[in-house]
């Protein structure tokens, strides 16, 4: 991961992302630096468009959320559920 993040600052921040940068970026945070993981990242991002991938990245992002916030909803609701049975269950044990 590392090396994405390596990837990513320095697109962000306007360089060229080519293995001697990515390899700098990861020395001077003091990650021991794997040159084949470098070169193969590298490589496979040679003919991507970062900004591209960054904006469908986070469409798919903000079109996930509101699934998963449906999906804490119905989670909310099966924990008051058991909450309440179980109360009820509780009163039912003093009246026995």
């Amino acid at each position: 991961m590392q090396y994405v993040y390596a990837a990513m600052l320095l697109h962000s921040g306007k360089h060229e992302v080519n293995e001697a940068n990515v390899e700098a970026v990861l020395k001077s945070a003091k990650v021991e630096v794997d040159t084949a993981k470098v070169k193969a990242m590298v490589a496979s991002l040679k003919n991507i468009n970062i900004d591209d991938a960054i904006a469908k990245a986070a469409v798919a992002t903000v079109a996930a959320a509101p699934a998963a916030s449906a999906h804490v909803e119905e989670k909310k609701e099966e924990d008051n559920k058991k909450t309440e049975e179980e109360a009820a269950a509780g009163l039912g044990a003093l009246f026995g």
